[in-house]
């Protein structure tokens, strides 16, 4: 299949200078804004439920952030092409705040679910634009260094976040947990607004715009995405899998996807997801690598801390400790993958490399039991964290082939790629795990629960208070039960290693869109933007 070929003559960007830095460091802000509830709400969950009576409810907590974020995350690359990166980018923030004082303000939860819902829309705004405006002011060669910069603030924010939750709730209360974004996002806010001078086409009159926001693909993807992740959601928990409250929801929503990505294909005239981006192998493989990278980092960050908890009979304050080395080593992984490419250009190394240490780390958690001191676990952490980290590369794959005219578009749908896999991901994990737990926990144990119940969940509170011999056989049943979801998860690194194969190592442009990149501060931006179009004119 022939690569995609460039339709726009890009030119090389502005030099860097203090213009620059400030813009990106306002995006690092941004991003970090969007992460820090994602790791600290955890620890600040069971305070919220008790002080807002949300027993019945709480999982919607996290999942309605997630649902809202994962269903804009195509719409918000429409809207930056549209309107602009800019005031899309400060839409964002705004929404994000605009949720971040409804929860804070929450005197119950239904408030805070519709408060989370706000913060999710503007924290999927917030993760595409960051990417796309990043994408706009650095070409593809030197982009590794500073998509390391924007993951590694990410992937920081988010490992301490369980901690400042905790500080926050011991020390004050858990409201300041969602306060505390309102100046933060002030910062980004006037940042964004003061030093973003970016070329922008000239925007479309209102009808020009509804006309081109694709509203029919978006309120399918959305609606369907919807519908699958409230089936995940449910599922095991409050309906068991087979069943119509389940299956429903699921098999409507798998349809209505693949009708949505038909129909972008096929039929929008202003596609968010256009055929263009999947049209050649190495992009194709560089968004199903992702998807599969999504579902396993998922899994893995959300079970490992179940073992140490129900095998290892760990607190859960503790069980989020052992899990910190994995969580720091994403990091400096993520980092190095972005230095290497940027120097050598070979994302294709990269990534297998990145899953060869996936494999290996997800493998040695096999050997996990109830008798492997914690010391040997940081080992096996850091191997799997390495290649987590590295996989970050299939930015560049999915890029490399592509025109830089489809720049929000491709990393739109990436985003929504990864997002999306996290809810599978857990689903699979409570899948596995459930059917393992039912058939070999002892009979009369799993008797003392309400059927359809996530046995995960109902048991490991009263691990510790059991009587021996049942303790060691209820800790022994779930080591085994885990082994089998980690042989389920290196099933998928050979799937996700198999991707690599069908990519093509490109040269990575050093370009960027003339309609979007950063004006050059010599001269006003109308002059530059002009000059960029008469020179992209001449050269065609």
């Amino acid at each position: 299949m022939s690569l995609v070929q460039p339709q726009t003559v890009s030119i090389h960007p502005p030099k860097r200078d203090w213009r620059f830095w400030v813009i990106f460091v306002a995006l690092c802000l941004s991003i970090a804004l969007a992460a820090l509830d994602i790791g600290a709400l955890a620890t600040a969950l069971p305070s919220i439920v008790h002080d807002l009576n949300g027993t019945d409810s709480f999982a919607w907590v996290s999942t309605a952030y997630s649902l809202a974020t994962t269903a804009v995350l195509p719409l918000s690359g429409r809207l930056a092409d549209v309107l602009g990166r800019r005031d899309v980018l400060l839409a964002a923030l705004v929404i994000f705040a605009i949720g971040s004082a409804v929860c804070g303000s929450a005197h119950s939860m239904a408030m805070l679910i519709a408060g989370r819902v706000i913060q999710g829309i503007g924290s999927g705004g917030i993760q595409s634009l960051t990417a796309i405006v990043v994408a706009d002011i650095v070409p593809l060669k030197d982009r590794g260094f500073f998509n390391a910069l924007t993951g590694a603030t990410f992937s920081v924010t988010t490992a301490a976040g369980p901690f400042i939750g905790g500080a926050i709730v011991q020390r004050t209360t858990w409201r300041w947990l969602f306060y505390i974004n309102l100046p933060m996002g002030v910062a980004a806010f006037v940042s964004v607004f003061a030093f973003f001078r970016l070329r922008q086409p000239p925007r479309p009159n209102l009808l020009q715009c509804i006309a081109s926001l694709d509203l029919i693909g978006n309120t399918m993807i959305i609606g369907s995405a919807t519908s699958c992740i409230i089936a995940f959601t449910w599922a095991g928990i409050k309906f068991p899998w087979i069943s119509v409250h389940i299956l429903a929801p699921l098999i409507i929503g798998m349809l209505g996807l693949i009708g949505a990505f038909s129909y972008e294909m096929f039929c929008s005239a202003s596609p968010s997801i256009p055929r263009s981006i999947l049209s050649n192998r190495t992009s194709l493989s560089g968004y199903i690598s992702s998807f599969i990278h999504g579902i396993i980092i998922a899994t893995v960050a959300f079970y490992l801390p179940v073992y140490f908890q129900a095998a290892k009979d760990a607190l859960p304050v503790l069980s989020g400790l052992y899990v910190f080395p994995m969580a720091v080593f994403i990091s400096p992984s993520a980092i190095l993958q972005g230095l290497f490419i940027s120097k050598y250009g070979r994302y294709k190394l990269v990534s297998g490399v990145g899953w060869s240490a996936m494999a290996l780390g997800v493998g040695l958690l096999l050997l996990l039991d109830i008798n492997t001191p914690i010391g040997t676990t940081v080992p096996f952490q850091m191997i799997a964290a390495f290649g987590f980290g590295l996989l970050y590369s299939t930015t560049f794959s999915v890029l490399a082939p592509l025109d830089v005219s489809f720049n929000s578009a491709a990393l739109s749908f990436l985003l929504f790629a990864r997002t999306f896999s996290q809810s599978w991901g857990i689903a699979i994990g409570a899948t596995v795990l459930q059917n393992e737990l039912q058939n070999h926990l002892p009979a009369d144990f799993i008797e003392s629960f309400v059927p359809g119940q996530d046995l995960t969940y109902v048991a490991i509170p009263l691990i510790r208070s059991l009587p021996e011999p049942l303790r060691t056989q209820v800790r022994v049943t779930f080591s085994n039960s885990l082994r089998v979801l980690w042989k389920v998860m290196l099933v998928l690194c050979g799937a996700g290693l198999l991707t690599v194969f069908a990519q093509q190592e490109i040269t990575l442009h050093r370009n960027t869109d003339p309609k979007w990149g950063m004006k050059d501060v010599e001269n006003s931006g109308q002059a530059d933007a002009e000059k960029a179009d008469g020179e992209t004119q001449h050269r065609r």
